[in-house]
């Protein structure tokens, strides 16, 4: 899992949330929202759960979202290991890195987004093409 930002036609910040499955680079989640914190994080993935199962491991980088104590604690409770790569280690996660480079060029960078929700639409259709193999090979 990892963060990416970019901005609304009117300059106003937001960020996606992007996780995908290690082994098969599946994009199982792309949230979208002006503020994605560990809250926002936890329910983003406790709905990725319900559809697809538990993992075992998460990894992720040392973003303050995911070194929360209410993150860790959520997944302490559900038995999953959050396994951090080291700081400034990128390619320790390099299959997100490289969702996310895709998702820039053939998502993020083709749209001008007008509002949250044209964001939010866009993230979902581009997950969704994602998951039927047309757009990360």
């Amino acid at each position: 899992m990892d963060f990416m930002s970019d901005r609304l036609g009117d300059g106003r910040a937001l960020r996606t949330f992007n996780v995908i499955d290690d082994y098969n680079r599946e994009a199982l989640g792309i949230a979208v929202d002006f503020s994605l914190p560990a809250p926002r994080v936890i329910r983003s993935l406790e709905q990725i759960i319900e559809w697809r199962g538990k993992p075992a491991a998460i990894r992720c980088d040392n973003g303050p979202e995911y070194i929360s104590a209410e993150l860790v604690a959520w997944a302490n409770r559900n038995r999953i290991t959050l396994i951090y790569i080291q700081p400034g280690k990128p390619t320790q996660n390099a299959s997100i890195e490289r969702f996310n480079r895709t998702a820039r060029h053939e998502w993020r960078d083709m749209h001008l987004f007008e509002s949250l929700e044209h964001a939010q639409s866009l993230a979902t259709k581009y997950q969704l093409s994602c998951q039927r193999g047309m757009a990360i090979q």
